[in-house]
């Protein structure tokens, strides 16, 4: 399958996943040992601006990075707005990942609680 006909929307409109609050992945953070962070941003935007942690994966190029991942672990993804970032998700759950949290409201919400007590 192409990464163009994966990411379109008929063709993961029946995937769930599991979905975090920017708030809760401040929680998370606390404690980052053994789990997978990525932000599937564009290499430009992770540039400007990225949490400690995630590792820039590009959307367009998860399919090739699959087999470098741990199934077993927790993984978490990130983009700007969330959109992306849940296509990342769907993709992940599909190749059997279990373990995975898309950040609502991306890096737009986690700007807005990143310095909240």
């Amino acid at each position: 399958m192409g990464i163009f006909s994966f990411f379109r929307r008929s063709d993961r409109t029946n995937v769930k996943v599991n979905q975090i609050s920017a708030e809760q992945l401040k929680q998370v953070m606390q404690s980052p040992r053994d789990k997978i962070f990525i932000d599937v941003r564009t290499k430009d935007e992770f540039k400007a601006n990225h949490i400690r942690n995630f590792n820039n994966i590009p959307l367009a190029n998860l399919p090739n990075h699959l087999s470098k991942l741990d199934k077993q672990k927790e993984i978490y993804v990130i983009c700007q707005s969330g959109g992306r970032s849940s296509s990342a998700c769907s993709l992940l759950k599909k190749e059997g990942f279990k373990k995975i949290y898309n950040v609502m409201g991306g890096m737009s919400a986690w700007d807005r609680i990143k310095n909240s007590k």
